[in-house]
């Protein structure tokens, strides 16, 4: 099974190629523009493995993915590509709506394309994967609400209406063309190789490096986490196991407030890399890395809770998290803490300097 995934370097993207390649016999085509948050390292270990392809390509230029499907013709999709930072797209919506929308729209047509002109075994067994965040849902409103596959959608952000916009796209082409796709919408993410500017890790950086922790309001918003790991376990679930039509909500379980999210990394801070054994803080008086934190004002449209109910993939497909939010985040703490190395290139722009042409 040849698997072709949009967004490979990205976060997400790579812990899937990793559970892929390490786990499984399957290969992998890895289609990726290389934008800021896009770094090949995270997939660097796999460069010379046979079962792993690498493109640099822009999911938005149609010749170039219809050569792609034609050159190693995949038995699946499973599409990550995406802006997918909300601060971001306020400030600059554009490029959310082209890559989000327009590049969802240019891989669905080539992937028609290719996928109309397989043998009638092969079309059956295809499958188009998009995955997608409980972000389209919206705001909930209650205490004990949860987000299901039928939560109607109520985007609040740039960012969240262009993956809203995708979502519609890939099932209007499931009801139109007949593609076999499936959805997946999944919680906030954490764990390794995830870019600084995202939450969990820009507060592990900042306390390393001294500096003030910014909580944007009063820190109460709340959301369900999801150890990266585990996530790419449930998106190689769907794709070899997942019902065409079908979309699968994936969560982890682990309701949190980012304030109370911000006290557990400074509490494990604490513990494995104290402030007296920090050279950051030779000069300061802080004793502990909670004394960092402050409160900004919070960005336009923020979203107070998310959650999941994510007993439909469990009860079909059998799939759980295996992580608590406890085991995760301190593996989450222990991976920045012993790989300096691959965030200071990121922090610096090194890692932008090496760019992989396909082998």
């Amino acid at each position: 099974m040849m698997i072709l995934i949009t967004g490979g370097a990205g976060f997400i993207g790579s812990a899937v190629v990793r559970h892929i390649i390490e786990n499984t016999s399957e290969s992998v085509v890895n289609v990726d523009k290389l934008t800021y948050a896009g770094n090949v390292e995270s997939v660097l270990p796999f460069s010379e493995n046979g079962r792993y392809h690498f493109v640099q390509a822009d999911i938005c230029d149609a010749q170039l993915m219809a050569n792609i499907f034609e050159k190693f013709q995949p038995s699946a999709v499973m599409h990550l590509a995406a802006e997918s930072h909300v601060d971001r797209s306020i400030d600059g919506p554009a490029d959310f709506m082209q890559t989000n929308i327009m590049g969802t729209f240019t891989l669905l047509e080539a992937t028609r394309s290719y996928w109309s002109a397989l043998a009638e075994c092969k079309k059956l067994a295809f499958r188009f994967h998009h995955i997608s965040t409980d972000e389209v849902y919206g705001d909930l409103e209650g205490t004990d609400d949860l987000f299901t596959e039928e939560t109607s959608y109520d985007p609040s952000s740039p960012y969240s209406a262009s993956k809203a916009s995708s979502d519609h796209l890939v099932r209007a082409w499931h009801r139109t063309y007949g593609l076999p796709v499936i959805v997946t919408n999944c919680s906030n993410n954490y764990g390794p190789y995830h870019f600084p500017e995202k939450l969990v890790p820009h507060i592990i950086l900042n306390a390393l490096d001294a500096k003030p922790l910014p909580i944007y309001g009063d820190g109460s918003q709340i959301r369900d986490w999801l150890y990266v790991e585990d996530h790419a376990r449930a998106l190689y679930k769907v794709v070899t196991e997942g019902k065409v039509g079908e979309t699968y909500n994936i969560g982890g379980h682990n309701e949190k407030k980012n304030i109370d999210v911000v006290k557990i990394l400074c509490g494990i801070l604490d513990e494995l890399k104290p402030i007296s054994d920090n050279p950051a803080f030779v000069s300061s008086s802080f004793t502990h890395y909670e004394e960092l934190i402050i409160f900004v004002k919070d960005r336009p449209g923020h979203d107070v809770r998310y959650a999941i109910d994510a007993s439909k993939i469990e009860r079909e497909l059998g799939w759980i998290p295996e992580e608590s939010f406890e085991t995760g985040i301190r593996k989450t703490v222990g991976w920045y803490l012993n790989n300096e190395n691959w965030w200071k290139r990121v922090l610096t722009g090194e890692y932008q300097l090496q760019r992989i042409g396909d082998k």
